[in-house]
Formats: structure tokens, sequence, C-alpha cells
């Protein structure tokens, strides 16, 4: 009989007083890999679905009605147990599932954004130059510019007429559809722009998308090219030139979700950042039967630029939201907040040992060891973060603790070495606690993003712990 061997003093003293990180698939229970494979695919599936913010909107939509939700019209009668949403002006949307427990307790606020960094389309957009036609672009949000030439794009969005219809474009991800791109200079003679930081190799009035190269036959005038571009666009849409300075029109990479590795453990897409944790948010929210507090799920747009906007999270239409809900129960909003919970859900930086001297290992999020609890963001100094308290952290811990939720710390980076901001600062200006949870992405902010499916389905299974908590 084989007999234990028996720990020394210090071994013991380890075991019990260290904290030693763990990769979650050694952590994680064999019986999960189906769920997660299935909370996946349905992951993918939003992404492909959502390459905009408006049509995350739709596609969220769809889901809540499919299970049972209704639109919110302001003096609604609400009892425990009802779902509803409103949609903000089509690029924001919020959800809430009624709970047991009336608002003056407070509620479980879930609150992400659906953009993603992009490149719009200027207001004057379409020229000709030496008998090539291009679509002038203005980037969105805190990308790298030399990472978007020569990569498919394709188009999508819409255009608001005069006469007040409102025309949906979707151009590249259809069969057969045509994709776009912005070229680049050939190495044989990009000897000085090689000598450029990476930051100026490619300057953002040259991110302009190429559509077009065939001229207008049987016509000796000026810019054929554009003109036979236009034709097109004026037979497939109704419009004319004039009509791009009502549109709202971008360009996005023409890529698709996909599992990357041999073993197919990661996925790779555009819009990870911050989709993953929008879905999450919203799937756990759709499978809510009745929770002890009232379930929130706010997905905004604008935070890319910092939240601004009408649709964006520093808006009054989440308050507004939020007081019909209190009006209902005779409940001063301001009770509600100081009673709420929110989780910020929004990604965290991946170590990442091909770029290590940028990162602090120590607090920096692994991949595959969970979804991510971010104390504080902000940059340098913490300065723009809402850096929750300890107990905050404490609660969180527990909660996921207690329900198998496999997380761990992060922080964006080293120090000094840059930073970022989420909407965990506006939600803070409620006098709601909040703390940033989110997944941790490789290529942040890249046309080509990549998560882990596991820390993905973690932050599924951390939102659902959290609606559901007693």
């Amino acid at each position: 009989m084989d007999e234990k061997k028996e720990l020394t003093r210090g071994e013991e003293l380890r075991r019990a007083l260290c904290y030693n990180k763990k990769n979650g698939y050694d952590r994680m229970n064999p019986q999960e890999m189906e769920p997660l494979e299935a909370y996946c695919t349905g992951y993918k599936q939003f992404l492909d679905a959502g390459k905009t913010e408006r049509e995350c909107v739709e596609r969220a939509v769809a889901l809540a009605k499919d299970a049972g939700f209704r639109p919110y019209e302001r003096g609604m009668e609400l009892k425990p147990g009802d779902k509803i949403y409103r949609v903000n002006r089509g690029k924001a949307v919020m959800l809430a599932v009624m709970g047991q427990e009336n608002l003056d307790k407070g509620a479980n606020i879930g609150a992400a954004h659906i953009d993603s960094p992009r490149l719009d389309l200027k207001q004057n957009p379409l020229y000709e130059a030496d008998e090539l036609s291009f679509l002038k672009t203005h980037y969105y949000g805190g990308l790298r510019k030399y990472q978007w030439v020569t990569i498919p794009l394709e188009l999508h969005g819409v255009v608001a007429l005069k006469n007040g219809e409102v025309i949906r474009v979707s151009v590249g991800n259809g069969e057969g559809d045509p994709k776009f791109t912005i070229d680049d200079l050939l190495p044989h003679l990009g000897v000085e722009q090689s000598k450029k930081a990476l930051s100026e190799a490619i300057p953002a009035e040259s991110l302009n998308i190429l559509v077009g190269s065939r001229p207008l036959a049987d016509d000796e005038g000026s810019d054929r090219v554009k003109i036979a571009i236009l034709e097109l666009l004026n037979r497939k849409y109704g419009i004319v030139e004039e009509d791009f300075i009502s549109a709202e029109l971008s360009a996005v990479p023409a890529f698709n979700a996909c599992d990357i590795g041999f073993d197919r453990s990661l996925i790779g897409a555009y819009g990870h950042d911050d989709r993953v944790c929008g879905y999450a948010c919203l799937a756990a929210l759709l499978q809510l039967d009745t929770p002890r507090r009232t379930a929130v799920c706010m997905l905004a747009d604008k935070e890319e630029i910092g939240s601004e906007g009408v649709t964006g999270m520093k808006s009054a239409a989440f308050d507004a939201f939020m007081a019909d809900l209190c009006a209902g129960q005779g409940v001063p909003l301001r009770v509600c907040y100081e009673a709420s919970f929110c989780l910020s859900a929004d990604v965290t930086a991946a170590y990442d040992p091909n770029f290590a001297d940028v990162y602090e290992k120590r607090n920096s999020a692994l991949v595959n060891y969970g979804v991510g609890l971010c104390k504080y963001t902000g940059a340098r100094g913490k300065s723009g973060a809402s850096d929750a308290d300890a107990e905050t952290v404490a609660y969180i811990r527990n909660l996921f603790d207690e329900a198998g939720v496999i997380w761990q710390i992060a922080e964006l980076g080293k120090v000094d070495a840059g930073g970022g901001g989420t909407v965990a600062l506006d939600i803070s200006r409620m006098n709601a606690d909040v703390i940033d949870v989110g997944v941790p992405v490789l290529s942040m902010h890249s046309p080509f993003e990549v998560v882990s499916k596991l820390d993905v389905y973690m932050a599924y299974k951390g939102f659902k712990a959290y609606f559901e908590a007693e």
C-alpha cells in the first residue's frame, strides 16, 4: 500500500497561503466542453451578423424577441419576470428582466459597447484620380492605420434621403459580392516609407478605398470612372452623390469569425472589442426567468471615441430608461442607482510573449486563464479610471468562485506603457458600484483580433452567475 508523501512545512504554507495561477483547461470540468463550443458557435454567428453597431442592435433585438422580450413603452405596467427592451436611435439597446424585488433595492446592471474601430466614409467621399475611383475615409476609434491597407473590406451602413427614406447598404458580405481594399506602396519603391515610424508610414488621408476602374462607355467627359460608379449606385440604391452627405457608411474588414489554431481553441474575428463582452451580457440576460433583482443589459455605442454622443453611455438615454422603470414603482432614480451594482463589460489586453516588454506579467491577463477582473483602467496614474474599491472586488471574487467561474486579475500593460478607458467611469458617476470584467484579447483594435474560447465562455458564465445572484 502506497503511503502519501508528507508535505514539508514550507510546502504546506505555499499551498495554503500563496496565490497560484493555473491554466483554465486544468481547472475546467471536461463536461463543460460541449456547452463551451455551443456558446462560441452562437457568438461567432452574432459577430458575422453584426459588423456595425446598427447591425448588432438588430441582431440583439431579434434574439430578444425570440426569448420573449417586448418593446418597452413609457408608462407600461410591469411585473416580476417581464422582459423588455428599448432601442436608442438604432445604434444602442437597453434590455431588462424585472426582478422580484423593487428597484429601491437596486438593479444588477451589465454595460458593454458594440461599436468597434473602423473607417467611416467622409461626407463627400467619392472621387477619381488617374482613372481610378476611391472613397475618402475618416478613421473611427484607436486603430493602427498601417493594419488597414491591403486587406479585403466590406461597406455597411445607411443612406438617409431628404424625403425621410433610409436605405440600407451592405456590400461585401453576401455571396458573390465584390470586396474593397486600400492599396499600399510596393516594397521596391518603399525605401523612404520604411524609414518612417509605424504611426507615420500610412497617413490618415491616404486611407482611400479603391472602388472601381472601369470608365463610362461612349463618353468624352471627365471623371468617367466616378460617373460609372455613381450610375451603379443610383441603379441599385436610387441615390445621387449629394446623398452621401446624409449617409453613415463604414468600411469594416471582410473577415468572418473562424476558429484559430490546430486545436481550434481560439476565435479570430473583427470586432471582439467589445462585442465579445456585449454578447456575453446579452446571452446571459436572455436566458433569465425571474431574478431576485432586476437585471439590465446596456449595449452602448460610441465607446471607442469616448462614449460621447446621443447613443453613447454619457447620454441621458440610459438614465431615461432606468428612470421610467423606477417611476413605475414609485422609486426615485437616485435611490435605485445608489443600491445598484454594475459589471462594466469591456475587453482587456491578453499577455503576448511576442511583445513582452510592454506588459507586467504578474498582473496581466493570460490566454485561457479565464475572464479578467480589472480593478482599474485609465492611463499612467490611473487617470480616467473609476478604480473599484476592495469590497467590490471581493464581492465579485466570491460570486465567481461560488459559481465555478474561472477568472483572473488583469491590467492593461505596464504602468506608463499606455492605457485605456471603459464605460465604468460613466457608471460610477451614477453612484453605483462598478468593476470592469472582460475577455483578454490578442491584437486588440486590429482588423482581426483573437480570443480564447475558454475565456469567452467564462465571461458568459460570469454574467449568468451575476444576474442570477441571490
